[in-house]
């Protein structure tokens, strides 16, 4: 099933699994009560129960200021460099409804306020779970909360435009700018991640742009020109992050029982991040870190 919109696969159809019913819940979050498996797929399909990994307050990680970044589980990409890959299936999370979250989200409102902080919904990806997605940015904008979405865009059909205006900054994964090396990358195409970049330039929506810099993957100059095109032509990016990679998920891919291809991969150097960094400052695309 595809979306009809990018043509890319719906988030219904990318290994939705009802998350366990009953379970220990996720630290510090009310666990959602018993219920049959109707009135769980009820409650998904409003929007009023989600499937949790975990939440952590971060401080100018994940947006400005002090920030409750909520992690949903499920995502269709399956990046090689992943650092959580116990977040890539929804049946591994566990299920918390609308009214446990934000009661967790509103009592940092002080912590918010003072910092200049406020919610990023990450995951996996959270337009996994648009509905449920949409109803806490919508909660949270409604008591006056700074919103962000880290997203790899590939699912921003879900979001409407009217859903885009509860959220006051994206934090976009453009994971490469070739389409051949996004594929091997993810196992997903591109495309989709542009779209969804030109429309939030259309909308003027804010836009900070994340770039994962992986030796023997990522780091062509062909690549990093190839993504500096791309990001050059959307006006409301702010910034572009440069992250290196790290090999501090490798244990979680043994522990699941996957695959990690990456093992010999080692973390670029200092200067080679700076390198690259200064590459797409030479493109005119501001960089920081």
């Amino acid at each position: 099933m595809t979306d009809g919109i990018t043509g890319a696969a719906a988030p219904e159809a990318l290994e939705f699994e009802v998350p366990r019913v009953a379970g220990s819940g996720v630290a510090g979050l009310t666990p959602a009560p018993e219920m049959s498996r109707e009135e769980h797929l009820a409650m998904v399909r409003e929007g009023r129960l989600g499937s949790i990994h975990s939440w952590e307050l971060v401080t100018a990680v994940d947006g400005p200021g002090s920030r409750m970044t909520l992690f949903m589980a499920g995502c269709p990409l399956r990046c090689l460099y992943c650092h959580n890959p116990d977040t890539m299936k929804m049946k591994d999370g566990e299920p918390v409804t609308l009214d446990a979250v934000m009661e967790r989200i509103l009592r940092y409102r002080g912590v918010f306020t003072a910092s200049g902080g406020g919610l990023t919904i990450s995951g996996g990806e959270p337009l996994m779970q648009p509905a449920f997605v949409k109803n806490v940015l919508a909660e949270s904008k409604r008591h006056g909360i700074h919103t962000a979405i880290d997203t790899s865009g590939y699912l921003g059909s879900a979001m409407s435009d009217a859903d885009l205006a509860n959220l006051d900054l994206v934090l976009l994964d453009v994971k490469s700018g070739i389409p051949e090396t996004y594929r091997a990358l993810t196992g997903r195409d591109l495309q989709p991640t542009i779209d969804f970049g030109d429309r939030l330039a259309r909308l003027e929506r804010r836009v900070w742009v994340r770039f994962v810099l992986v030796p023997g993957h990522t780091d062509a100059p062909e690549n990093i020109d190839a993504v500096a095109r791309i990001v050059a032509q959307w006006p409301n990016v702010e910034r572009l992050e440069v992250l290196p990679f790290h090999q501090m998920g490798r244990d979680k891919w043994e522990t699941i029982g996957m695959t990690y291809q990456l093992d010999d991969v080692e973390p670029p150097s200092n200067d080679e991040t700076e390198a690259v960094r200064q590459r797409f400052r030479d493109h005119g695309i501001p960089t920081v870190y």
